[in-house]
């Protein structure tokens, strides 16, 4: 989500799956992979990794799948990191390997059609469940139903609420950001045609002293929104996402998924979809997958965290919710084809088909699959607000035993160090890791810094990535066990709490997760070590 946009919608009130946020300060580059001690940022320590502890250690590659928007597998810092299935021959039309994915030769995209035509957009979960019971529950009360439909009632309820609170929020922002593009337009022809200039900058406008009242009104209105670091280009990006949500995201009418042509309501249905990997808007997917495996030593772009990782790209997350059977059916795709670990950036509000999700979860655990999710952007305590998917499950048993939930942190320090719009949850999350101004690839041989637990939850899957790969030995139990202990713990630490309306209200960064700490690779390398001395030799 554009700075500007996000400057406009109160955090907290937006559930968006797959959220992101432009960072709006500046940062070390690679500071994600920086050290505390050395480098004075909280990263991950794993430059100090490479530096220190495995210097001539051999490693063996670990598949990385990344259920997200699409991978741009042309990206020149990440074409030579891909999964590729050794059991397809390419573009065929045939499924040579039997997995039930025709030419699946980097992974399968879930929100593709047989046709190569791919889903966009979709609505937002609260819109699906909205529709769902339209008919049934609108315009009745409490007492009109029945204890059979009460729990029926009740979501219905909440997403209506959900539904509509976007829509106000999204229409007020909209007429807003209609009004201040008009007069930024206005007031941006009028300063360059007086400075004859084709870019306007503060320098610049400083110079102007006019007595004209025309003039000067412009100058300072121009003044204000480049100080502000808004631009034209900005506020009308802005609108257009604003236009957006509204004509798809937030309308019940709207349903894309004829372009799949899956029959939706059969939950067990498998291998629709096509092989087409990137889909049309792959920019978070890239980025994440970037963050996790970016060639390292290459001399361009920036440095991923794992140096030896096969990345299969999943795309199962449009723009909008993300959809249980898309998931479930990505997640098991991902087992069956070879990863050990999955990275899931992205959530929602409502999981009305979280049964066979969660039937996913447990057949990743069986597997010996580590599952790592991003805790979400809406400053909320997921402790007691509903964020899916989730490592609680429905069988009633304990919650997933290879499942990792990931808060974000900032490169600052003391009480900014937590990321203002990361989830929390004492029970709920279980670590932090970096996601704010994190520079990643993004599509067609590009880079940007983006800001989220999306980014979070990545830097956590390379460093999990290194464990696999230079100790192969180790189960998604043990690396998920050694990531939390060997986390940097920061118990005491008062930080700005996420959400807080107070500024300055504080609490101690322990409350904020199970661990109180933050995923540190350096730490996690050297427990796993002392872990393989400690085993009996086979």
């Amino acid at each position: 989500m554009n700075k500007n946009l996000r400057n406009l919608v109160l955090t907290g009130v937006l559930a968006v799956s797959t959220q992101w946020v432009n960072a709006q300060d500046t940062a070390p580059k690679n500071w994600f992979n920086l050290d505390a001690g050395k480098d004075k940022v909280q990263g991950v320590s794993a430059e100090k990794s490479y530096q220190e502890l495995l210097k001539g250690k051999t490693s063996q590659p670990v598949v990385v799948a990344i259920i997200d928007s699409g991978v741009d597998i042309e990206h020149e810092d990440l074409k030579d990191k891909l999964w590729v299935n050794k059991g397809e021959i390419p573009n065929n039309g045939i499924d040579d390997d039997k997995n039930g994915y025709v030419d699946d030769i980097n992974g399968w995209n879930f929100l593709g059609g047989k046709d190569g035509k791919n889903v966009s957009q979709d609505t937002y979960e609260a819109t699906r469940v909205y529709k769902k019971f339209k008919d049934k529950f609108e315009g009745k009360n409490e007492a009109d139903i029945s204890p059979a439909d009460k729990k029926d009632f009740a979501t219905f309820q909440k997403a209506k609420k959900d539904m509509e609170t976007k829509r106000e929020l999204y229409k007020g922002n909209q007429e807003i950001l209609s009004s201040n593009y008009k007069v930024v337009r206005l007031v941006n022809r009028l300063m360059k045609a007086y400075l004859d200039t084709d870019t306007l900058t503060l320098e610049m406008l400083s110079t102007v002293n006019s007595k004209d009242e025309k003039i000067t009104m412009a100058k300072q209105v121009a003044t204000q929104v480049l100080s502000q670091g808004m631009t034209e280009e900005g506020i009308l990006e802005d609108l257009e996402e604003m236009n957006k949500q509204l004509e798809f995201g937030l309308n019940p009418d709207f349903d894309p998924r004829g372009i799949i042509g899956d029959n939706y309501e059969n939950k067990t249905e498998k291998g629709y979809g096509n092989n087409d990997v990137e889909g049309p808007d792959a920019k978070h997917g890239t980025h994440v997958a970037g963050i996790v495996a970016a060639t390292r030593g290459n001399g361009v772009g920036m440095e991923g965290v794992a140096d030896n990782v096969r990345i299969m790209s999943v795309r199962a997350v449009p723009d909008g919710d993300e959809r249980d059977k898309d998931i479930a059916n990505a997640i098991r795709y991902a087992v069956d084809n070879g990863a050990k670990i999955i990275n899931m950036s992205f959530g929602k509000a409502f999981s009305p088909d979280k049964a066979i999700v969660d039937e996913a979860i447990r057949y990743a655990e069986q597997k010996g699959v580590l599952l790592i999710h991003a805790a979400g952007n809406d400053n909320k305590n997921v402790d007691t607000e509903e964020n899916f998917p989730r490592k609680e499950v429905t069988d009633k048993r304990t919650g997933a035993l290879t499942w990792l939930e990931i808060g974000a942190l900032s490169w600052k320090s003391g009480e900014d160090m937590v990321a203002t719009f990361s989830n929390f949850g004492k029970k709920s999350v279980d670590v932090f890791s970096p996601g704010v101004a994190i520079y990643s690839t993004t599509p067609n041989q590009k880079y940007e810094n983006l800001s989220g637990t999306s980014m979070a939850a990545p830097v956590a899957s390379g460093v999990a990535a290194l464990l696999m790969s230079y100790f192969p030995q180790l189960t998604a139990a043990q690396v998920r066990d050694i990531l939390l202990k060997s986390a940097i713990k920061m118990p005491k630490i008062k930080v700005k709490k996420p959400g807080a309306e107070d500024e300055e209200a504080l609490v101690e960064f322990g409350e904020l997760s199970v661990t109180g700490g933050v995923v540190n690779a350096y730490e996690a390398l050297k427990m796993a070590e002392a872990m393989k001395l400690k085993m009996p030799k086979k």
